[in-house]
């Protein structure tokens, strides 16, 4: 089954806890990364805060960076449980 396709987090009551955890994770880190951009920002604005407002950014784009690394591993995660839940069926077939 490929990635990315909504059945994939449908397909039992495990995928769905699955994918709304990350869907949780993944709003905490983009708040998270807004938030720096945001302070970071208001910083600038005084020169003695500078290297702080510098730091927020640098802190703000690896969270940014985070984010699609997330969706990707949560997409990995539910095509895996997929794959366990097909061979544990087989396992079942007489």
């Amino acid at each position: 089954m490929p990635l990315f396709r909504h059945e994939n987090r449908q397909r039992s009551e495990r995928s769905r806890r699955l994918y709304a955890a990350y869907e949780i994770a993944h709003t905490v880190v983009d708040f998270s990364a807004a938030l720096s951009f945001l302070i970071g920002s208001v910083l600038f604005f005084w020169k003695e805060t500078e290297t702080a407002a510098i730091w927020f950014f640098v802190v703000g784009s690896v969270l940014f960076c985070v984010k699609p690394t997330l969706r990707l591993a949560r997409e990995i995660h539910l095509l895996s449980l997929g794959r366990v839940d097909e061979l544990a069926r087989r396992g079942e077939q007489p």
